[in-house]
């Protein structure tokens, strides 16, 4: 593995603490290739020094709760930034041995990390004192069992995203704002269960909030949300799409009481009347989700043409909404998916009854597999399917076995 360079000129000629300070600025996979240098290098590049912030989106499809489990031990308390987003192979058992090695973690992303339950949020309060951010998005196992555990143990929180945690209901809420008063970011879109009761906890217990994203909590009402006006006085963004229980009372109370609002999200798309829609473009509207599709699948029956591309919260139970509803069977020609990261091969799997479907674009889904398309293929053998598959993984040695993780996932 190593070759004879530890007697190469740099190392004779740079200290090894500047040489740590050169590596320091390195990401994963140029450390990983740095370790296989040398044995020297390999201490260099493997120092936990160098990996205060880690982001294995790129690897979600190799990493596995033992990867997670090694770069814990490697890193110890050096570890403050850590993002597992879109890694579905990562469960309770392996966060619990990271919130045992890594307690000095400030910001943790586990959106999309679906095997995560309560257990996860037991582990980091347990553990995990300093936590600052945190992301749950998506995690749909949550509920407020977790807010209570993060209210006991995690007082320094200061941004929370538990968007389509659908369980939490204004209990969780309560405990949660209760006991982390430096809240600025709250992140609860598709939550759905949240009423008025929940937001007055939030206004009473949050002065220093800034980010509140409520999109299509529909139960809201002016009056959860004035509550809101009067008690957050610092808050420059708010996201309200998809409330259908508003009214302009609302606008009048964040023009009084929220003088630094500088971003507010009241659109909402109602296709209701849109009957004759037949091509619909939302390439890059970021801020789409599955309620969109929801709308698209009940009310436009004559929808031929969807672009969803780069719609980043896109997921695959907005796909199932669609292929079940009455465009799919007999109208959808074309989909265009690409640059989806939290699309699945479970969305091929609810387009198989979209029998006029004739394209659909996959560049950049890397949940996608190629043996989803196969599945695909066998319903719709006349689809045109444009996809990419990155080489995430080394060729295996020639006349070898090897496993299936990436170089560094295997040195991780």
């Amino acid at each position: 593995m190593f070759t004879n360079s530890d007697e190469a000129v740099i190392n004779k000629k740079l200290p090894k603490e500047l040489l740590l300070r050169i590596f320091s600025f390195l990401d994963v996979v140029t450390l990983c290739r740095c370790a296989q240098v040398s044995r020297s290098w390999n201490v260099l590049a493997l120092d936990g020094s160098n990996w205060q912030r880690i982001d294995l989106f790129d690897f979600q499809r190799d990493i596995e709760g033992r990867v997670v489990e090694n770069i814990s031990k490697r890193c110890g308390g050096f570890l403050r930034k850590l993002s597992l987003r879109g890694c579905l192979g990562v469960g309770d058992t392996a966060l619990r041995t990271f919130a045992q090695n890594c307690r000095n973690i400030e910001l943790l992303s586990l959106n999309g990390c679906t095997k995560i339950t309560d257990s996860t949020c037991n582990s980091l309060s347990k553990f995990c004192p300093k936590l600052k951010h945190l992301d749950l998005a998506s995690c749909t196992s949550i509920t407020n069992l977790s807010l209570k555990a993060l209210s006991e143990g995690c007082p320094l929180l200061e941004q929370l995203n538990i968007s389509w945690c659908d369980q939490v209901t204004k209990d969780g809420i309560q405990a949660l704002v209760r006991s982390c008063p430096g809240l600025k970011g709250l992140f609860l879109k598709g939550c759905t269960q949240l009423e008025d009761e929940a937001l007055k906890h939030i206004g009473a217990h949050c002065p220093e909030l800034v980010t509140l994203n409520l999109q299509t909590c529909s139960q809201i009402t002016d009056e959860g949300l004035i509550t809101i006006c009067r008690g957050c006085h610092r808050l420059q963004s708010l996201c309200v799409s998809g409330c259908a229980n508003i009214t302009d009372a609302i606008l009048h109370a964040l023009g009084q009481n929220c003088p630094r609002l500088r971003y507010i999200y009241i659109a909402t798309f109602n296709a209701k009347n849109c009957h004759e829609l037949e091509k619909m473009d939302l390439e890059e509207c970021v801020q789409i989700t599955d309620g969109t599709l929801i709308q698209l699948s009940i009310h436009c029956p004559r929808l031929q043409v969807l672009s969803l591309s780069h719609c980043e919260l896109i997921t695959d139970d907005g796909i199932r909404h669609l292929g079940s509803g009455p465009c799919a069977h007999d109208r959808l020609e074309v989909i265009e998916l690409d640059n989806c990261p939290l699309i699945t091969d479970a969305s091929l799997e609810h387009l198989k009854s979209c029998h006029s479907l004739d394209r659909i674009e996959l560049y950049d889904c890397q949940q996608i597999t190629r043996a989803g398309i196969k599945r695909l293929r066998t319903h719709l053998p006349n689809i045109k399917v444009h996809a990419y598959f990155a080489p995430v993984t080394p060729p295996p040695s020639v006349g070898g076995s090897r496993q299936r993780f990436c170089r560094c996932c295997v040195l991780l």
